[in-house]
């Protein structure tokens, strides 16, 4: 039975997801909820804060990168030309 091929996210639901991951990060990173984790407590040397906002930042860069995965690309006909014509005529 042949695997019916996967359809892409919609670009929509991609870009709330962004909106989501961005909103949950701030909150993650909110001194009173970093707070939670500043204890006398170390694991293997590191100390607990460390470990909490290293594992936040990482997860937020692994999120980012899932969902921009997903992103159709853009065709190009929207982006600036890499070109800069302003300096041509200043020589």
């Amino acid at each position: 039975m042949p695997r019916a091929k996967a359809r892409a996210p919609e670009p929509r639901k991609l870009a709330s997801g962004m909106l989501v991951l961005t909103g949950f990060g701030a909150l993650l990173l909110v001194p009173p909820l970093v707070y939670i984790f500043n204890q006398p407590i170390s694991h293997f040397g590191v100390p607990q804060i460390v470990i909490y906002l290293f594992l936040v930042w990482v997860l937020l860069i692994i999120g980012t990168a899932v969902l921009t995965h997903f992103m159709p690309r853009s065709d190009g006909s929207e982006a600036s030309d890499d070109t800069d014509d302003s300096t041509e005529g200043d020589s």
